[in-house]
């Protein structure tokens, strides 16, 4: 087999090297965009209580119908259509009792489960996430392309290089971010959403759906399980490939 150009291993090196940190991190983005996650959080001892009145299993069916919204799984619905009681949903233990809507200051009929203002935010967040999820696709077919042709072709060398060196990138800019958000998390939540966001269209009442579905604590941990998981998987890559590719 005629070996590889070192041109062409260092382009597929560069690739490997800058594709590890976004396949990594939007792995866990996705992960985080599941039913699981909710089921898991609402459940931690120190998760806040609604101070309006939802119940946990109120809250875990409403954020996993958010999140099939957000993913655009058939049968989300409309979710400017969505209500407090549904014509149709024999779920009468996960409904928020109607009285909830007197909290509403939005010009929407109360019973309405999303205001106009969360409306537009969650189609916002819709297009967003459809955006990174394409992303995501294109960081890890090329990252993984480029490792399997460094292998194919036995650059091994390169390789080696390319996955050690996206690891510690990964982990040298997690490390600074999960630093960051631990110190200063309201700055950083701000920061984020005026990279993403147009305006202060993320801006809600403590008494809107959203943030009753979705406290700060709830995204505290989104973050961290984003940061913390990618540290973790980039260090069991740079592992194996300190050891495994000597």
């Amino acid at each position: 087999m005629k070996p590889m150009s070192p041109s062409v291993a260092f382009a597929l090196r560069l690739v490997l090297t800058l594709c590890i940190p976004l396949a990594l991190v939007l792995t866990n983005v996705r992960l985080l965009m599941t039913h699981t996650f909710p089921e898991v959080e609402y459940r931690f001892s120190n998760f806040p209580a609604d101070l309006y009145g939802f119940t946990q299993a109120q809250r875990l069916y409403w954020s996993k119908r958010s999140v099939d919204y957000i993913l655009s799984i058939p049968g989300a619905g409309q979710i400017e259509a969505w209500k407090f009681v549904e014509d149709g949903l024999s779920l009468p233990d996960t409904q928020a009792p109607i009285e909830s809507c007197q909290y509403y200051l939005a010009p929407r009929d109360c019973t309405y489960f999303y205001n106009d203002r969360e409306v537009k935010h969650m189609v916002d967040v819709q297009i967003l996430v459809g955006r990174v999820l394409w992303v995501w696709g294109i960081a890890a077919v090329l990252g993984l392309a480029s490792a399997g042709a460094l292998d194919y072709f036995r650059a091994r060398a390169a390789l080696r290089a390319g996955l050690l060196a996206g690891t510690s990138l990964t982990v040298f800019v997690l490390v600074a971010l999960v630093t960051y958000l631990l110190l200063n998390f309201n700055t950083f939540f701000t920061q984020f959403h005026q990279v993403f966001f147009t305006g202060d269209t993320w801006l809600f009442l403590w008494s809107d759906s959203l943030i009753r579905l979705f406290p700060e604590k709830f995204w505290e941990d989104a973050f961290i399980f984003v940061g913390g998981g990618a540290i973790v998987e980039a260090a069991l890559i740079a592992a194996w490939a300190w050891w495994g590719l000597k």
